[in-house]
């Protein structure tokens, strides 16, 4: 047995680092790094990832539950899955980052920080993600769910986004987002530096961010919340069919937009607790500064992720329009 979260909340390694089981064979890779491969043939593979910011635990929590019942038998493994806990550092300080945002640090990003315990760790994680692209099967198909949870709370409560990309969007990936419940999908126009845009861009894979609910402690989760979303991961990595969706249609939005923080005199022209999706009308100021205050030009917008908290030169908030 591998307790993936005991161990990355000690700071231990287990006392063997790879083994099997009747169905997987399994190897710790590192802090909060467990790959396990299937003995039967396998079609997928699948990264799982959570703690990228260390104060959103439920999503932790949900895979550490995972881990535990593969080991114990209670899941049947057939695709193979590397399981991340992004930020261990973070993750016991119950901090969303030491220093600087580790979402923001990948596709060679780091490079540009100062180095520290952060900015390698983004690298190790680009290493761990090209070998186990790498060294599998050459046809098999690649995944990558990296969840979250958000700062504030959500008038869509749970959602992913997509990161940018030129080919088109994966069906199998978007059917299992579809049957998770999730109240609306969200896709990027411009390139970035996260996780998922690294497994993209670099390595085809197809990906997406989920974020679910807002950031709590440990042991204040109710993951009975996230119990449809937990279901479907479930189902991606077992081989199992995907649950019926129970909610009304998903919500589709694309960004048009992103609200950069110039100056320490950046203000939001939002409540401080407003949340996610929250919406502005044509001529309203979203945002002012002293280089120039950000006006809704369209007749209706949403603000996603909004934060004037970051520093400058940082995104402070996307502007969504829905795709009808």
């Amino acid at each position: 047995m591998v307790d993936l979260l005991e161990l990355t909340l000690a700071q231990q390694a287990p006392n063997q680092t790879q083994g099997e089981t009747t169905e997987f064979t399994w190897q710790w890779l590192g802090e909060g790094l467990l790959v396990c491969t299937p003995k039967t043939s396998y079609n997928k593979d699948i990264i799982f990832s959570a703690g990228i910011h260390g104060n959103e635990t439920a999503p932790i929590e949900l895979l550490a539950k995972m881990v535990q019942d593969l080991f114990a038998s209670r899941l049947r493994l057939t695709e193979r899955v590397l399981f991340v806990f992004g930020n261990p550092q973070a993750i016991r300080k119950g901090v969303r980052y030491l220093e600087n945002d580790m979402n923001r640090m990948f596709c060679g990003a780091y490079q540009q920080l100062n180095s520290d315990e952060e900015t390698k760790r983004a690298q190790l994680l680009e290493q761990i993600t090209a070998e186990f692209f790498q060294q599998s099967r050459s046809d098999a198909q690649r995944y990558h769910y990296d969840l979250h949870t958000a700062i504030r709370t959500s008038l869509l409560a749970v959602f992913a986004l997509f990161p940018y990309q030129k080919q088109s969007y994966d069906d199998f990936l978007i059917d299992s987002l579809n049957a998770a419940d999730l109240d609306a999908l969200v896709y990027h126009n411009a390139v970035g530096k996260t996780f998922t845009h690294f497994t993209t861009e670099y390595f085809q894979a197809a990906s997406s961010t989920l974020e679910l609910g807002k950031a709590k402690p440990f042991g204040q989760n109710d993951l009975a919340e996230f119990s449809a979303i937990d279901q479907v991961l479930r189902a991606v990595i077992t081989g199992e069919a995907l649950p019926r969706r129970q909610k009304e249609s998903l919500r589709q939005f694309k960004v048009v937009d992103s609200i950069v923080k110039q100056s320490e005199d950046f203000q939001l022209r939002l409540d401080a607790n407003a949340p996610n999706f929250s919406t502005f009308e044509k001529g309203d100021v979203i945002a002012t500064q002293e280089a120039g205050n950000y006006i809704a030009s369209d007749q209706q917008v949403w603000i996603l992720f909004p934060n004037p908290n970051v520093k400058v030169g940082l995104r402070a908030g996307l502007i969504l329009k829905e795709i009808m």
